[in-house]
């Protein structure tokens, strides 16, 4: 069985309880959840979480909450991957085989069906240990610099101080929205970007990390000027 986890504690600090604040007229999480049900890629939809009113939203619209995710899993400093091998654990030790998990953030109102689905064809044609959301860097990565103490500035490949940015490699980054993975690598933690690792690409303006005041801004003027444009795409 093919599992969507989704990791969704209540101890956000810099937008407070951001899961579940409403965007776009529904609870955040809901667009996690409705995508992957619509995907019908998953016999089950979870959202590992330690938090009682994630919970009671998660389960109205429409997943499941089997457990409650134990405090030295839920503070700020626990990676994702031993949130997610919990949850296929517990799966697991309920009489479940899980075969591929797939870990969705809460807060992706720009995922599509269409993306989670090629996802799950990539993982399985190939012999991959992950399929992951990436996007391609705006700038080239190589003519970036630092700010030192003093003001001034240090380029960290001055090396490529004379390259034309057409010249060198294009560079991608984690979108941050889904993570297929095996169920094995879930639990072994292996390592996310990995030659057995490949990517679903994804356009630059649907990307957007939600962890600040600033970025929910961008977020919401994004969501209006361009998502509700997409309607006659989104499943």
């Amino acid at each position: 069985m093919n599992i969507a986890i989704i990791p969704a504690r209540g101890g956000s600090k810099r937008i407070p309880r951001k899961n579940i604040r409403e965007f776009g007229g529904k609870p955040m999480i809901a667009y996690a959840i409705e995508a992957a049900k619509k995907s019908g890629c998953f016999g089950k939809v979870i959202v590992s979480t330690d938090d009682r009113e994630i919970a009671e939203i998660a389960v109205c619209h429409g997943a499941e909450v089997p457990f409650v995710r134990p405090p030295e899993l839920s503070d700020d400093h626990t990676p994702t991957a031993p949130v997610i091998a919990h949850a296929i654990s517990h799966m697991e030790n309920n009489g479940f085989q899980v075969d591929l998990a797939c870990c969705i953030y809460a807060t992706v109102p720009f995922i599509r069906v269409e993306d989670l689905l090629a996802g799950l064809e990539l993982m399985k044609k190939g012999d991959w240990h992950f399929a992951f959301s990436a996007t391609s860097f705006g700038f080239p990565i190589f003519r970036s610099f630092e700010i030192k103490p003093g003001g001034s500035v240090g380029m960290f490949f001055p090396e490529h101080f004379k390259t034309r940015s057409q010249d060198l490699p294009e560079a991608w980054h984690d979108a941050g929205q889904f993570y297929w993975g095996k169920s094995d690598a879930w639990k072994n933690a292996d390592r996310l970007f990995d030659s057995h690792s490949t990517i679903i690409p994804l356009a630059r303006w649907r990307v957007q990390d939600i962890d600040t005041p600033e970025d929910w801004d961008r977020a919401e003027k994004l969501f209006k000027v361009f998502w509700e444009k997409e309607k006659d795409v989104r499943a």
